[in-house]
């Protein structure tokens, strides 16, 4: 099942895709919460009864898919939780190089970074040094603590796509990333969630691209995470509470701007940059320049 956020009127809607069409949950019950994030805290991660109200829907619940003013996959997440360094050739290509991590490198988001799909990323006045970061999003569905190894993929909800979009130069101003990775509106998240009984578990062994331009940039395979995701969440649960709509964002390949020679690829003002995910699909935004 693929649900999917977005505006109408000026107000956050919640839908089920199906097709090339989009199912209002709204229309169907103007009650029913229009954040997934709501849903899962309401049903405790069970998204059977979100699919027993698609059901339901009448014709004039239905919008076509192609349109729409697309938001957040989850309008309100609690957590933010990023993922450095996790697959090999990327920590090789960065300045940790010779210091491969033995845990997981964690930083946070705010939500004020993070567009939804089709929006634009800013490329600030502060820097043009603006990189793109494919990576697998997994979405918390159920209150989680002290995970283990076993139990762990029972509290996500599903997947998606981001562009962990960074401003390179002030990430690299200290050993504390948050500077670089929390710009207003750098990254983006979307176009929508797949629900975790759609792919492997812990969305493992999928195809992860970015293209600039339709150029293909980062090229490589979920299955090559130094941390895959059961191992993410066992070790962010020794210490915190996982919550429903909160999201985890997994790392990114090798093949990002900064590490292109012999010069870096930045991106820039009318460029395009694509996440494509295999079984998720693609998180496509516009580049512009930060208005004075």
């Amino acid at each position: 099942m693929k649900i999917v956020g977005f505006e109408l009127n000026g107000g956050l809607r919640l839908g089920v895709i199906e097709g090339d069409t989009v199912i209002d949950l709204q229309a169907v019950d103007a009650k029913a919460p229009n954040d997934l994030g709501a849903w899962l805290r309401n049903n405790n991660g069970d998204l059977k009864p979100l699919a027993e109200l698609a059901k339901k829907a009448p014709a004039a619940a239905r919008r076509p898919l192609k349109g729409i003013k697309f938001a957040l996959p989850v309008a309100h997440p609690g957590k933010i939780v990023c993922l450095g360094l996790n697959y090999l050739d990327h920590v090789k290509e960065g300045p940790s190089r010779d210091n491969i991590p033995k845990f997981p490198s964690l930083f946070f988001r705010m939500l004020s970074s993070i567009v939804a799909h089709e929006a634009p990323i800013i490329r600030p006045l502060a820097s043009i040094q603006l990189d793109y970061e494919a990576e697998l999003v997994a979405v918390v569905g159920r209150r989680a603590r002290h995970l283990t190894i076993a139990n762990a993929f029972s509290c996500i909800a599903g997947y998606s796509c981001a562009n962990e979009g960074s401003v390179r130069e002030y990430q690299r101003h200290t050993t504390q990333w948050n500077m670089g990775k929390n710009f207003d509106n750098s990254g983006s998240f979307g176009p929508w969630m797949v629900s975790a009984d759609e792919l492997p578990p812990g969305g493992k062994g999928l195809k992860i691209q970015s293209r600039l331009n339709g150029n293909v940039m980062q090229s490589d395979n979920t299955g090559n995470m130094m941390f895959p995701l059961a191992e993410i969440l066992v070790y962010v649960t020794t210490g915190m509470t996982l919550e429903p709509g909160d999201i985890i964002l997994t790392g990114t390949p090798s093949g990002v701007g900064h590490a292109r020679k012999p010069n870096p690829v930045w991106m820039k003002h009318g460029d395009v940059c694509e996440i494509d995910i295999e079984g998720i699909g693609v998180l496509r935004n516009p580049i512009a320049d930060e208005k004075p």
